[in-house]
Formats: C-alpha cells, structure tokens, sequence
C-alpha cells in the first residue's frame, strides 16, 4: 500500500473502431472493463472510478467495488471523460488521479502505483511511465510510441517514428535502436485533477495533431511531463479480435 491517497480513472467507450462494445467483451468469461477495474484496486487506489459512456458498462461492473461516473458519449478523447469523471466525483484540484486505459486486462499494479508515486515525488504536471525494451520491429512501428527523455527524467519528445535517429548507425544501414536511448512509451498517466482540467480545456497542438499523439499537447504549452521506467512490464493491451484471443490464451496460460 502507497503513503498517499491517489485515484484511479478508467476511460470506458462503448463504441470503439476495431473493437465496437469493447469494454464488455467477455475475457475468461467476464467483461473486459471488470479485469482492468480489478487491477486498478489491487494498486491500492482510495478509489477506483469507471468514466462510462453506456449504461450497460454500469450494469457490469455492479458491486466490484468500483464506482461509474455516467460520461458524454460525445468525448472525443479518454482525457475528456476523464475531466468530466473528475466533476461528477466532485474531487479536489490537488487529487492525485491515475488515467488506467480501460483495454488493459494485465496491467501491473505495481506499474500502476509507480507513476503516481512519480507524480507524488515530482513537480512535473504530468507523469507517463516507459520500457526500455525496445525491438527493431517497434522501433519502425507507428503503432509503438517512443519517447525520448532528459537527464532529469522529463519528457522531451514522443514520437510515432523512429527516435533518437543513431545517424551513423543509420547510415550504415542498421536498424536496431540506439542502445540505452530508445524508450517505448507506455500509455499510463498520472495528473493532478486541477492540471488534468486545464489540460482537457486546451486546444489541440500542432505538434499533436500531426503525430496524433494528445501527450505533446502538453509539451507544446511548456507543461513538463515527468517519465519513469515501469517497475514490471506492461503487456500488451486489447484493441482488436485478434488481441482479445491472445489475452483469452494468456489468462489461460496463467491459470
């Protein structure tokens, strides 16, 4: 159990693109959002909240222990149902809440607990975690964030592309990832509700909307994002059948 009180928001939409229904998609016989709820409780979390966006997530999730915030389905990001889940739980500006993706039936608690301990400990707006196991494979796919960050440990820039670029690494024809340098972003955040307000209120960044990555909208407005090695790792979470069959075989495997 952490030394402090922090909470946890899981952003739940209903209608997702490449998975519609998703958070009620059934993984060992039980909706996905429930094994993401049930992770967020283990981190030790004073509360544990679903930003839902349909009633039937509510119906779901009846005495798991968890509390529903019923959201706008007319969100267009987690960030703002989450801005929304932090009104309807009347929390104050200086709570400590962690944004749980709601497609994350493995996340570790301990990963959960370390980037609001970040957070706690820093004087960042933001705090994101990273793995330093980065593969040739992710390093060139648009679909794995990489990030690179300073010797303080602030972000300095997430990208979509290859980054840092070894250029005579490169232009010797490798493609392997600059050793030590090279940082997969895990998408896990930890805000203070007051900065998470602000932050869902600004408009989109140019930097953002070319990447379409939310996370340097912060940058782009100077707002420091502080970044931490994840204390386990994150497995990869359910965006597609395909994901879903393959988390069904892990939580088979793991017993």
């Amino acid at each position: 159990m952490t030394s402090f009180d922090f909470v946890v928001a899981i952003p739940a939409r209903h209608d997702a693109t490449r998975l519609p229904g998703k958070p009620l998609r059934l993984l060992g016989g039980e909706p996905l959002v429930l094994h993401v709820a049930r992770r967020a409780l283990a981190a030790g979390a004073r509360e544990v909240w679903v930003a839902a966006d349909d009633a039937r997530i509510a119906a779901a999730l009846a005495d798991s222990g968890v509390r529903v915030a019923m959201t706008s389905p007319a969100h267009q990001s987690g960030t703002d149902r989450l801005a929304e889940c932090a009104r309807i739980a009347g929390w104050s500006d200086d709570t400590l809440v962690v944004n749980l993706q709601g497609d994350e039936p493995f996340a570790p608690p301990a990963g959960i607990r370390a980037v609001a301990e970040l957070l706690a400990a820093s004087a960042a707006e933001m705090a994101t975690l990273a793995d330093a196991n980065v593969d040739a494979g992710q390093l060139f796919d648009p679909n794995t964030v990489k990030l690179v960050r300073s010797d303080a440990g602030d972000a300095l820039y997430f990208s979509r592309a290859p980054i840092p670029w070894h250029r005579d690494a490169f232009a010797a024809g490798s493609r392997e990832p600059a050793a030590g340098a090279c940082l997969r972003h895990i998408g896990i955040y930890a805000y203070r509700v007051g900065f998470l307000k602000r932050f869902a209120a600004m408009p989109p960044g140019r930097l953002e909307r070319l990447e379409s990555l939310e996370q340097l909208r912060a940058l782009e407005a100077g707002c420091p994002i502080a970044v931490a090695i994840t204390p386990e790792p994150f497995p990869p979470g359910v965006d597609t059948p395909e994901d879903l069959a393959r988390a069904e075989a892990r939580l088979a495997a793991d017993g």
